[in-house]
């Protein structure tokens, strides 16, 4: 099974608001995931991004894939 760390969106119209979770390729991450790793708020200045840096990494090192936009705010973070 090959899992991905990724965002999905859980914001309200014009009020965006998303998670980061660890999720299987095969499901869209609606409500099947492995498990909610933080939360990404783009609206505040500067956005908000916190994550559970020692879950991130498991999931890492068992091989999980994040999306880019992750990969992007996980180097910010100085994770990967």
């Amino acid at each position: 099974m090959a899992t991905k760390i990724r965002l999905v969106r859980v914001g309200k119209r014009n009020r965006p608001f998303f998670r980061v979770i660890a999720v299987s390729d095969e499901k869209d991450g609606r409500g099947d995931v492995l498990e909610v790793l933080g939360y990404y708020d783009p609206l505040p200045d500067p956005a908000i991004f916190e994550v559970k840096e020692e879950r991130v990494r498991y999931w890492l090192s068992v091989g999980a894939k994040p999306s880019p936009t992750v990969e992007s705010f996980l180097k910010k973070k100085g994770i990967i």
